[in-house]
């Protein structure tokens, strides 16, 4: 194996177990979904990683709150986010806890590999360090509010904190950093994000304290086990671990890193951009090729917080909504990378309007009609007129852009393109009137009908990302082969003749239960 065969890398952040998953976490990860399950269908060898980060002082004091030792704390929270993917329909290849031996292996052998370089040096550490977030902040982050409590950048509360600790000269990396940026305009996504992270470096970058001896719940420090592994340089390190380093001839590794890309909220973005490639520059380790900084979302307008009680369970979605409706609404309603405001209405818009107008009945229409007066089979093309080959051409262009729009991660923009073929063939269907043509002109209808059971396999199959249960009973109602459904069998076509099974609705309409 070699970094030239057509592979794709792609990774989650590794989830935080200080609680259960919600909605942020379900999005990160439905993202990936989409992007490797794409990839695998576009004939790639996909390597789709997520897992839990459970070191930290954080962790640690929540273990004690419940009076639990905290293996047995991060063993339940981390089994959460296992049990969460199942329930989206996530199709991970790894999960990967930063408690396993695997692990600690490859901290310690990339701190080593730092060490052994000079980029690690013994000192003591004096300013604001966050817990919540597990961060250090410098003297101009951090501001009083009005009670006097010192806050960070994210309004987090910040203690002063002075302890011996091991440094990385991440001082010494700023040039390096923007020159990475610099040669790879696509490195961070999206360009808003890229200049943040510019403007920070811009101003000055301190070395990094990455070592803690105020706790215990870690990697330990190689021969010089008072010290613990500053989180964030544990957690970072797990992409490379979940390949196989520090076994770099290993043919996962070889085959995988660098990553294609890494997906993250924009609140971890800074960890993501300039200390992960500056920790992997200095240990002469190749950089991921992107890292995607997606936005938040709200609740009906409302910051989401547990101590306004309107967190958003996606369990809780799954169950009123419909599992491939809750996944395409996510990534349909917001473009991504931005703020998205999640609200029922919206929901249901999506849901009635996309879903089980344009698109259900779309295929439920000319199935129905096969159904009728074909005898259930696909019946044969006459000549093709003009409306039908422009339809055609709408539809066939469909994979390669959407293709085009995953490769920057425009989700939401490759939904839209879909929904104008659905649009297009809607259309074409209300002009063409088969059920008129089958008093008229039934040799005609029947050629309406044969374009239109290829439109609907082609919309199914570039859809299987979004929904894969949905777009799979689309396929079965078309009787289209397991084998045949990948994007090398695009330009198939249906075959005249073929047996279908009866029609039966695969998007129903949503309506309020009454309580």
């Amino acid at each position: 194996m070699s970094n030239d065969a057509k592979s794709y890398y792609i990774t989650t952040p590794i989830y935080y177990v200080n609680d259960i998953p919600h909605i942020g976490h379900a999005y990160t990860s439905l993202a990936c979904d989409v992007m490797a399950r794409f990839k695998r269908l576009d004939g790639y060898d996909v390597h789709f990683l997520t897992g839990t980060d459970e070191h930290g002082q954080k962790v640690e004091a929540s273990a004690e709150k419940k009076g639990i030792d905290p293996k047995v704390f991060t063993d339940e929270v981390s089994q959460s986010f296992r049990d969460l993917a199942v329930a989206m329909n996530f199709s991970n290849d790894d999960f990967i806890r930063t408690t396993e031996q695997r692990h600690y292996d490859a901290c310690q052998a990339l701190w080593e590999r730092l060490l052994e370089k000079g980029e690690i040096y013994l000192g003591s550490y004096s300013g604001w360090y966050a817990v919540r977030d597990e961060a250090f902040y410098t003297e101009k982050e951090v501001t009083k509010d009005e009670d006097g409590v010192m806050r960070g950048p994210m309004g987090v509360e910040v203690a002063w904190v002075e302890e011996p600790s091991y440094f990385f000269k991440l001082s010494a990396w700023g040039d390096r950093l923007l020159a990475l940026y610099d040669a790879d305009p696509d490195f961070i996504l999206p360009k808003s994000r890229r200049n943040e992270v510019i403007s920070f470096i811009k101003g000055g970058l301190m070395d990094l304290s990455v070592s803690r001896t105020t706790f215990n719940w870690g990697v330990p420090v190689p021969n010089d086990d008072k010290h613990i592994m500053y989180v964030w340089l544990d957690a970072l390190t797990n992409y490379i671990t979940a390949v196989g380093y520090p076994d770099e001839e290993k043919d996962s590794y070889k085959k995988f890193w660098p990553a294609d890309l890494h997906m993250v909220g924009k609140d971890i973005l800074r960890f993501h951009t300039i200390y992960w490639p500056a920790f992997l520059m200095a240990a002469d380790l190749p950089t991921p090729k992107r890292v995607f900084a997606h936005g938040w979302w709200t609740n009906e307008g409302q910051k989401i917080s547990k101590s306004l009680g309107n967190v958003i369970s996606p369990y809780d979605l799954v169950e009123r909504y419909g599992l491939d409706q809750t996944r395409y609404f996510l990534l349909r309603e917001v473009p991504f990378g931005n703020d998205g405001d999640f609200a029922h209405e919206a929901m249901v818009t999506r849901m009635n309007s996309d879903l089980a107008n344009a698109l259900g009945n779309l295929v439920q229409r000319g199935l129905s009609m096969i159904t009728k007066n074909c005898e259930g089979k696909i019946p044969e093309s006459g000549e093709l007129s003009a409306e039908d080959e422009k339809l055609q051409a709408s539809v066939d262009a469909l994979l390669s852009d959407v293709r085009s729009e995953l490769d920057v991660q425009g989700f939401s923009r490759a939904l839209e393109r879909i929904w104008r073929s659905v649009s297009d063939a809607n259309i074409y269907v209300d002009e063409q009137a088969p059920w008129a043509l089958r008093k008229t002109d039934f040799k005609r209808m029947e050629t309406v009908l044969f374009v239109l059971t290829d439109v609907y396999r082609k919309l199914a199959l570039v859809l299987q990302p979004y929904m894969p249960e949905s777009t799979a009973k689309i396929l079965d109602l078309l009787s289209v082969a397991e084998e045949q459904r990948s994007f090398d069998n695009w330009s198939d076509g249906m075959k005249a003749g073929t047996e279908l099974p009866k029609p039966a609705g695969v998007f129903p309409r949503y309506v309020e239960q009454d309580s």
